[in-house]
């Protein structure tokens, strides 16, 4: 059992019609109000207009077409200078991950005098931050309930994760039926990318018992209710429990106490969507299988052997790599059943670029630290095993 240091500030309200909370939620942050959202489907819900019936008193300036692996030009710097001119006391993020993440970024950008660049690469360590309210349309990502975002910069291919204890949301309001008109694409990709999230915490040298079953507890309820979700859009209690899961996905409650892992899938995949602005469930869900393939070895079969076993239900009587790779084809055929293409060329990615992206990823991921050390030609490796 590792030492950790652990909290986790953000209040969670839960449930059909908790928008009806915002005022109260709004109240002590103050007047001056930035709202974020993407591409409009909040209007298409009536989430917008609601929004802007029930805070009706405040002073809201918006940031309109947030667009997924949100971009540092325009979205952030747009943000920031909005806020700058404004004065605005908070931020109101409505939508995905995305959103959400970029709201983080703009927070901390808000407080600071120089380029906001600065922040997300770690150069300066933020001193305050903006507070964050949510209200979240797509289970996915888990920012609603974690420290942390994504933020892309398109100029030079970069993808970096930004972490940072001010970046916890104050409040995120989390009503399942915003999720009801997620399109089967993204309602698979979200799944695909918390059970990534999962992983990431759960292939590691030293766990517990208590968080291995929190893990393959989460393993288990994503398959299940994404197959519900996907067979049935408005299956309430399926949209439920899979917004639960993801919102729990990310906030590092799984692993307290574990090892680290690296995040070797993330680490490879924020290239793939830094180079090609592919859906980052979708690159998730390809590197994940080769990755496991890759890795597995005298060392590593153990963990694969408790996956498969607990996860899937493999014949415990099996030799330990028929059963990791029984648990492999497991993971693999459940992405393709929930019709997420398993190719890199299926999503526009050929051969051109992968030197490119291995020499990126190995200068600035940092994964010969991960549990399962990978080279520039181990990243290599899986990328072509991924085409």
């Amino acid at each position: 059992m590792q030492n950790f240091d652990y909290c986790t500030p953000t209040r969670l309200v839960f449930g059909k019609g908790v928008i009806a909370k915002l005022p109260s939620v709004m109240a002590p942050l103050g007047k001056r109000v930035l709202m974020t959202y993407g591409s409009g489907s909040i209007k298409k819900l009536g989430l917008y207009d609601k929004v802007k019936e029930l805070l009706a008193d405040y002073e809201i300036y918006e940031l309109p077409n947030i667009q997924p692996n949100p971009k540092y030009d325009p979205s952030v710097l747009d943000g920031v200078r909005l806020c700058k001119e404004h004065n605005v006391d908070v931020i109101l993020a409505v939508g995905g991950g995305s959103v959400l993440d970029c709201s983080k970024a703009i927070a901390a950008g808000a407080k600071y005098d120089g380029d906001p660049w600065d922040l997300i690469t770690y150069k300066v360590k933020a001193q305050a931050a903006l507070p964050i309210v949510d209200i979240l349309t797509l289970a996915a990502t888990g920012s609603e309930y974690d420290a942390g975002g994504v933020i892309s910069r398109t100029e030079t291919n970069d993808k970096i994760g930004y972490i940072d204890p001010l970046l916890y949301p104050v409040c995120s309001l989390l009503d399942p039926e915003y999720t009801f008109t997620v399109s089967k694409k993204q309602t698979a990709a979200g799944c695909a990318d918390a059970m990534n999230h999962v992983m990431e915490q759960y292939f590691v040298e030293d766990s517990t018992l208590l968080n291995d079953g929190f893990c393959e507890a989460e393993f288990k309820s994503l398959m299940t209710n994404a197959r519900k979700c996907l067979a049935n859009p408005e299956d309430y209690t399926a949209r439920a429990e899979m917004m639960l899961d993801c919102t729990y996905g990310c906030n590092r409650i799984l692993s307290l106490g574990n090892s680290p892992s690296g995040w070797p899938c993330h680490g490879i995949e924020h290239a793939l969507s830094a180079y090609y602005d592919i859906t980052h469930g979708e690159g998730l869900a390809i590197i994940t299988p080769r990755w496991m393939r890759h890795i597995l070895n005298d060392r590593t079969v153990h963990r694969f052997v408790k996956y498969g076993v607990n996860v899937f239900g493999i014949d415990t009587s099996l030799e330990p790599f028929e059963i990791a790779n029984r648990a492999i084809d497991a993971t693999y055929a459940f992405f393709e059943e929930i019709g997420i293409p398993m190719h890199l060329r299926q999503v526009g990615i050929d051969d051109s670029r992968l030197d490119e992206m291995a020499h990126h990823i190995a200068v600035n991921e940092g994964l010969e630290h991960a549990w399962a050390p990978l080279s520039e030609e181990d990243i290599k490796a899986i990328l072509v095993a991924s085409l």
